[in-house]
């Protein structure tokens, strides 16, 4: 089995895109409102991430 080597942000990425499917779709009834609320999730997982990213690089100097 071929070796997967991913960086830290992108490991985040993938991680904030499978939390949202699984998330959508537990908690969602019908197709539109998973579909939406996935992105929303998503892009809420994103905004976050690179949030924390620049808060960690101005404390860090």
């Amino acid at each position: 089995m071929p070796k997967v080597n991913l960086s830290h942000f992108e490991a985040a990425i993938l991680f904030a895109l499978f939390a949202s499917i699984v998330m959508a779709i537990t908690s969602k009834r019908t197709d539109k409102e998973r579909l939406s609320y996935g992105l929303y999730l998503f892009g809420c997982f994103v905004a976050t991430l690179i949030g924390l990213a620049w808060v960690m690089k101005l404390g860090h100097g």
